[in-house]
């Protein structure tokens, strides 16, 4: 008999049920913010130097894509461009923007991911061929590069309804 109930093997599972649920519940009450509040900025979160740190960085090597795949849909179904600024990345969210700097010459370049790959050897990402030629890359055709992605900051309601009116 433990805390006043019977083991017997008939209500030894029920037991054991309640104990696993008293302690699930204990620990859900163990977190440091109320629910809904993970998402929101405080107000000493915006504009501080802690905001401002990329949520993703990556030094690898590039390549660019361009003339054999332009007007081919990319992964998130846009069609390939190679004039405009985007890359594809293997794990990066389709949409984000990654700032992607040439390390050999220091010029940058903002893409949009919207598509996956480089599919060749250890590169890290594929550029267009703009922005390719804004980095100063598209002659050597791979370049070792730094990439960059800032915290994606959340529209609240007040933006959305704006827009839709």
């Amino acid at each position: 008999m433990i805390l006043g109930i019977s083991m017997s093997p008939r209500n030894g599972l029920a037991c054991f049920s309640r104990i696993c649920l008293v302690i699930a519940l204990a620990l859900s009450g163990c977190t440091s913010q109320r629910p809904g509040e993970q998402d929101k900025e405080t107000p000493l979160d915006k504009g501080s130097a802690a905001s401002t740190k990329p949520t993703h960085k990556e030094v690898g090597e590039a390549s660019w894509y361009g003339p054999g795949l332009q007007g081919n849909e990319t992964a998130n179904g846009e069609t390939f461009d190679q004039n405009k600024l985007t890359a594809a990345h293997p794990s990066l969210p389709l949409g984000t923007k990654a700032q992607v700097t040439n390390l050999e010459n220091g010029k940058k370049v903002e893409v949009k991911i919207n598509d996956r790959g480089p599919y060749v050897g250890h590169r890290a990402i594929d550029l267009s061929r703009a922005a390719a030629r804004k980095i100063d890359m598209e002659k050597d055709g791979t370049t070792k590069v730094k990439i960059e992605t800032e915290p994606s900051r959340k529209k609240d309601s007040a933006d959305k309804s704006s827009k839709t009116e």
